[in-house]
């Protein structure tokens, strides 16, 4: 699915937004004079609703807000996580890949972060969680995905969505309520699907009983989110490991950036108490002259290093000398859907 054009699309003015909640509570006043009978004896007064901004800000002061991680598909072909806030309510699993169904609001709010959903329209979802596996029956418009590419994008999306739940290890698919062993495009959905199989790197075959695999931290190509990319390795999938493999940078022709600095060193890493210390050599701080001041950079770190459990928080030391003040704790909560936005202007222009 190709990203609308909203280059000229403007967002109707406020004072139209206004006509339109005037006109429909117009409506709605006649609609409960209809109904009563004819024995409606209260006058209704019609009060100027708030603005907009007044509006939303009553509706999210009063919800209680819980954070999310859907995911969507960027220009590149990549499976990308977004931390988006919405109203706690039973059934989060299912709103959140409800967020990530093609539809003319979560389309809009894919673009306006340059991203684009990844489950075809219409697609509703029945899921069952019972120690640690997640069942999720997708209905029949699940079937409708326009090439094999696109199944997989959506079925390793929704695994990831669900495995980003404390309760969610492992992720198998029905499809309008049977088991099936291919999609129309022939993807394989007969087995298990986790958040590492996202965005693989393909390698050459090796005879190895040892491979594994690691999760990294890569900034896009405009630097505006980082993209989860999993490694194989033929060593220990431990945090040494991953970011020794980090600092190596992404694939040259996979259009995403290395983190660190060129020629900048792991000198070690060590883990004691939950803090991982990872030491780097002198180049690592010519990060301060990004762009971004190294923020990023810093990101790139913390969230490759969030893949394993012992790891609590972060910290960075150069020729083993502190870095920062304190460590960072570890999140699951990356790109920031109001970071990702705020990166993405001239989507919507309010007059």
């Amino acid at each position: 699915m190709k990203l609308p054009d909203f280059k000229n699309w403007k967002m109707p003015r406020r004072v139209d937004i206004e006509r339109l909640l005037i006109v429909g509570a117009s409506a709605l006043v006649v609609v409960l004079a209809l109904t009563g009978g004819g024995e409606t004896t209260e006058t209704m007064v019609w009060e100027e609703p708030p603005t907009t901004a007044e509006t939303s800000l009553t509706l999210t002061e009063d919800a209680e807000m819980v954070s999310t991680v859907c995911w969507y598909e960027d220009g590149d072909g990549y499976l990308v996580p977004v931390t988006r806030q919405i109203p706690m309510q039973d059934g989060v699993a299912k709103a959140t890949l409800s967020l990530m169904v093609e539809s003319s609001e979560n389309d809009l709010a894919a673009a306006r972060m340059g991203l684009t959903n990844v489950i075809p329209e219409g697609v509703s979802f029945d899921i069952d969680i019972s120690g640690g596996k997640a069942r999720v029956d997708m209905s029949a418009e699940a079937l409708n995905c326009a090439s094999a590419e696109e199944e997989l994008l959506m079925v390793q999306g929704v695994a990831a969505a669900l495995c980003g739940f404390d309760t969610v290890e492992e992720v198998t698919f029905l499809f309008d309520g049977q088991k099936r062993s291919k999609l129309t495009h022939g993807t394989d959905v007969s087995g298990v699907f986790t958040a590492e199989m996202v965005n693989a790197e393909s390698v050459a075959t090796m005879s190895s009983a040892h491979a594994d695999q690691v999760q990294l931290y890569f900034p896009s190509a405009s630097g505006r989110m980082l993209v989860p990319v999993t490694r194989t390795v033929f060593s220990p999938a431990d945090l040494p490991t991953a970011i020794l493999e980090l600092a190596k940078g992404p694939r040259t022709d996979s259009g995403l950036e290395c983190p660190l600095p060129a020629d900048c060193g792991v000198k070690s890493v060590s883990v004691k108490n939950g803090v991982a210390t990872i030491d780097f050599t002198s180049e690592f701080a010519q990060i301060a002259q990004h762009s971004d001041g190294g923020h990023q950079a810093l990101q790139a770190i913390v969230f490759t290093a969030s893949q394993f459990p012992g790891v609590k928080k972060v910290n960075i030391t150069v020729d083993g000398k502190a870095w920062q003040t304190e460590p960072q704790a570890v999140s699951t909560w990356v790109n920031q859907a109001e970071d990702v936005m705020a990166w993405y202007p001239g989507v919507v222009e309010i007059d």
